[in-house]
């Protein structure tokens, strides 16, 4: 689902006026993502991205662009906001809270190599520390509460296998006690859509909507359980251990994050197990839709629970 909000190419065009960015020369919506409504953007300037905000309220954005902004000036390969003549990077369009950021070039590589993990360790790890200097706070939206919150809401959908499964992995992790690990800024979200490679080199990381302060090793389990992940829904050893190696040569792993590695693991499928049976069985009318079929992070997350095709942590 990405295009909730219709704009038209005049609308936009009288928006950009308040912009330095050239005139509006061509836009298209963008058939991606689940949250925002996004247009690919062109002027006679450059390229860009629209992003119309569906369900963060303008109090909440400013996390979120402030922290590319500061990413992007510490080297990261992030889209950069635009300030407008206001010098705001925030706007308004259609009565949405709307922002236009740097188009990045590159592609997504959906069937990556050990190379390309390696190299997404190696950029998930400069994001943690380059994160450790950004002076802004914003607890995790999607974290325990929420899905212990969400949980009543999809039982009714689920049979008594998955029920219990569910069950019993929110109350599993409500055991969990993660205050010994370190924290900072995270991106959890960072999956293979949302990374733009031109041959192994990253030329973007996109999407810091979920962005948010949490541990370091949610981030790693999320980003592992996407790309190291084979067809069987088990962690690929070869591109599990070139992911993980190549972060630990930029931000060691603690012994603590060592002994909590497995339940991470099983923390970052349970969100999107969760987060996709919302969005396919209780889903928001869009233009365009498409909702991930929930019963992979199903599958992750069992297997997990039960121990197959999981790397040890080394510090």
């Amino acid at each position: 689902m990405s295009v909730f909000t219709q704009v038209t190419s005049d609308e936009l065009a009288a928006w950009l006026r308040n912009y330095s960015v050239g005139h509006l020369t061509g836009m298209r919506g963008i058939a991606a993502g689940i949250e925002n409504t996004n247009y690919f953007v062109t002027t006679t300037q450059a390229r860009y991205v629209l992003t119309l905000f569906e369900k963060l309220q303008p109090h909440e954005l400013p996390f979120y662009l402030d922290l590319m902004a500061h990413l992007s000036s510490h080297g990261l390969p992030c889209p950069r906001p635009i300030a407008n003549l206001d010098n705001a990077f925030l706007g308004e369009l259609n009565g949405k809270p709307a922002a236009l950021v740097t188009c990045l070039t590159g592609a997504p590589e959906m069937s990556p190599t050990a190379a390309h993990c390696a190299r997404v360790g190696e950029v998930l790890a400069d994001l943690h520390l380059a994160g450790r200097s950004y002076k802004g706070h914003l607890d995790n939206l999607r974290g325990p509460a929420w899905w212990t919150a969400t949980m009543p809401e999809l039982l009714p959908f689920l049979d008594d296998a998955n029920r219990a499964m569910l069950a019993d992995e929110v109350a599993f992790q409500a055991h969990q006690c993660n205050d010994d690990l370190p924290r900072g800024v995270v991106h959890v979200d960072l999956f293979r859509d949302n990374v733009l490679f031109d041959g192994d080199t990253i030329r973007g990381v996109i999407d810091f909507y979920f962005a948010c302060i949490d541990t370091f090793l949610y981030d790693v389990a999320i980003t592992v359980n996407d790309w190291c992940m084979t067809d069987d829904c088990v962690l690929d050893p070869v591109r599990t251990r070139a992911l993980l190696d190549a972060y630990r040569e930029t931000r060691a792993f603690t012994p603590a994050e060592r002994d909590a590695w497995p339940a991470m693991l099983r923390a970052g499928a349970l969100r999107f197990w969760v987060s996709r049976l919302y969005d396919f069985h209780l889903p928001r009318p869009g233009v365009l839709t498409h909702a991930h079929d929930p019963s992979w992070f199903e599958r992750i997350l069992r297997n997990h629970i039960e121990g197959r095709g999981r790397p040890p942590l080394e510090p």
